[in-house]
């Protein structure tokens, strides 16, 4: 079953691939995660899934990319 639920964050600190990579392997133990693609230039991280914005938030942040939810 695929979710249509995406959640922005502005996330800091994110450089490269590897960043992204890092960051989306830590998304993998988020209840509800499916995917997640980061915009590096705008800070962006768009997650997909049916997800607690604040366990995604604490994971990245632990990470070491400091995230918050985006305003609607």
């Amino acid at each position: 079953m695929v979710s249509d639920m995406i959640t922005e964050y502005h996330v800091e600190k994110m450089k490269c691939g590897g960043c992204v990579a890092k960051a989306q392997e830590a998304l993998k133990n988020v209840d509800g995660f499916e995917s997640a693609e980061f915009d590096l230039e705008a800070k962006v991280g768009r997650v997909e899934g049916d997800v607690d914005p604040q366990s995604v938030c604490l994971v990245l942040t632990q990470a070491g990319y400091p995230a918050v939810v985006k305003s609607a």
